[in-house]
């Protein structure tokens, strides 16, 4: 016997709903469909019908809403499934589990020991325990800790710093002289210290004034080695960052998978709840790939044609929005074929819920930022999750987003050419007229942004307008920007426009993926053979998920707020988030004696 939703869409969940529109153009944009079952037939419109349909998806699996003024066709997603993964990327935030003053009629009795202003240190009693003082009603306190790990600091600390700098897991255990099984216990407490002290910092952000934020968001793929000879696919998990690109702090790193989560007991779940009956955005389990899913979806790319690579960055483009349009679901960007599997321990999340977790939690953490501009690789599920979250500061003009496509597949001869060229190019045009020779190269370039602005290339479907950067450099040789949040209102003059697009670049972003491969030895990239059929090994890569996660959030405390760049600080510094760089030992010791 089928399941049948209680209501047309799904319900909102802790303010959260992304049912509607995502055109920012359209009246809808911003307006969920209605939960009610919408009248029928002749009137219905005067009865109060919205001004959505409901469509069912290939198969009968996915549902859409086609939105009758401009005919965009958003998938549902659960709200319930978007709110517990945004629980699980923002835990860390939580100062819950902090100790507090004990005395429950004190103004402080729900005040961690991480606010500023709130306790005086008070030395220590006699087994060590930091002991505190309420500044409110004077109550003294003491806040033991976990001495097991922290007898020989020294050991903790050398392990950080190896992990830090693509040292080899076994190599680690041979310096340190320690076992495996020591080294993963050691890498948890790491772990748990980098998001105790991560959290105590970022808490503050919210509070911070910040006028003006450019932030690249880009993802980056991990692939987990098989444990087992009969069985050689592997685990494929995404990570999703984001950086501002002045400090280069970076906000958060996601990955889609969740390691507290068991298989078999979220599968007995969703049988016993009925979430194989009922479509994806209104099950129990919205968020995670459930087996049967999965299977179904190798079958679904079986069936499917492989589009071929594009020649030109134009036609890159347009390949991506045909390869979004190809999709099941437009905002799913999972590549589910047969060289994949579901990791054994641990849940594998739906991408894209994921992605819209990252914004909504970008939004929380943002909130006192002036304005933010976002410049995302072009993926149609990061595009719907930025508007959705962000869709009250888009109407506002508070928040701006540009796709940016970058051509990665140049060699370095040809960025050196496209490079001399270009700058040929400048100084010609410096030469054309006297008035320019007074100018800098940043105006000369805005100049010949805004002649490009006249003449915008439409690419994809939607009629998308790109403009075709005109400035290349090593890192970014050949590169596209599309303006997504355009009202049409003409609320930017174009000077100001062309700054926006001149400060268009993933830089930020790739800069830490590159870190991350360059020092992380379990991250680096895998290698893979024409006899693999497109199975990948690595000697060093992680053969347990969980790790992936693990390290890369171990690795963003340390390149924020550890990791000193050229001027003598550290990402965390220039945003002002901290005055002075963290230390090693600093981390491994937060909240201990």
């Amino acid at each position: 016997m089928k399941t049948k939703p209680k209501t047309r869409i799904p319900v909102d969940v802790s303010g959260i709903q992304v049912n509607f529109c995502k055109n920012p153009t359209c009246l809808n944009f911003g307006n969920p469909a209605s939960l009610k079952t919408q009248p029928r037939g002749p009137g219905a419109k005067e009865r109060g019908r919205d001004t959505y349909t409901l469509l069912g998806g290939q198969q009968g699996r996915n549902v859409f809403l086609r939105c009758q003024y401009c005919g965009e066709t958003p998938p549902l997603k659960s709200n319930q499934g978007i709110c517990e993964e945004l629980n699980r990327v923002a835990a860390y935030l939580d100062p819950a589990d902090e100790p507090v003053c004990p005395e429950p009629s004190c103004e402080n009795h729900g005040v961690g020991i991480s606010v500023e202003g709130a306790y005086y240190s008070f030395g220590k009693t006699k087994s060590g325990s930091q002991r505190y003082r309420c500044r409110t009603c004077n109550k003294t306190f003491s806040v033991g800790c976990s001495t097991l790990r922290q007898k020989k600091p020294e050991i903790n600390e050398m392990v950080f710093k190896l992990l830090m700098n693509k040292m080899p897991l076994n190599r680690i255990c041979e310096t340190v002289g320690i076992s495996m099984n020591t080294l993963y216990g050691k890498i948890d407490f790491i772990h748990q210290q980098c998001l105790k002290f991560a959290g105590k910092q970022e808490r503050r952000l919210p509070e911070i004034d910040i006028p003006r934020l450019y932030i690249s968001v880009d993802r980056q793929d991990h692939m987990i080695n098989w444990s087992q000879a009969h069985d050689k696919r592997n685990i494929v998990l995404t990570a999703l960052g984001s950086a501002d690109n002045k400090s280069g702090f970076i906000f958060g790193i996601h990955v889609n998978y969740d390691p507290t989560l068991m298989p078999l007991v979220v599968e007995n779940e969703a049988r016993t709840s009925g979430d194989y009956d009922l479509k994806p955005p209104f099950r129990k389990h919205a968020r995670l790939w459930l087996e049967k899913d999965f299977v179904d979806s190798i079958e679904q790319r079986r069936r499917k044609a492989t589009i071929k690579g594009k020649s030109s960055l134009a036609e890159e483009i347009k390949g991506q929005y045909e390869q979004a349009q190809d999709r099941t679901d437009v905002e799913s960007s999972e590549d589910i074929g047969d060289t994949i599997s579901l990791p054994r321990n641990g849940m594998l999340v739906h991408s894209e819920y994921t992605l819209y977790a990252h914004f909504f939690f970008l939004r929380q953490l943002l909130g006192n930022v002036g304005k933010v501009r976002f410049y995302l690789d072009q993926e149609s599920g990061i595009r719907a999750a930025c508007l959705a979250a962000f869709q009250k500061e888009v109407l506002d003009k508070r928040c701006d987003a540009f796709f940016v496509k970058v051509n990665k597949t140049l060699t370095i001869n040809q960025k050196r050419s496209l490079k001399v060229q270009s700058d040929r190019e400048l100084e010609e045009l410096r030469e054309s007229d006297p008035a320019y020779s007074l100018l800098s190269d940043f105006d000369l370039r805005l100049i010949v942004i805004q002649q490009r602005m006249k003449s915008l290339v439409n690419i994809g479907p939607w009629h998308d307008r790109w403009l075709l950067y005109p400035f290349p450099d090593m890192s970014e040789p050949e590169k596209a920007i599309c303006w997504l949040t355009d009202l049409h209102d003409r609320s930017y003059a174009d000077e100001q426009l062309a700054r926006l697009y001149a400060k268009a670049t993933l830089h930020g972003i790739d800069r830490f993926f590159m870190q991350v491969r360059r020092r992380i030895s379990l991250l680096e990239r895998p290698i893979s053979s024409a006899s693999s059929e497109g199975r990948k090994w690595h000697g060093y890569s992680a053969y347990n998920p969980a790790m992936v996660g693990k390290l890369l959030d171990i690795f963003r405390v340390f390149y924020n707020y550890v990791a000193i760049g050229k001027d003598k600080k550290t990402p965390a510094m220039r945003l002002s988030l901290k005055e002075t760089p963290a230390t090693f030992m600093d981390i491994i010791t937060e909240g201990s004696i």
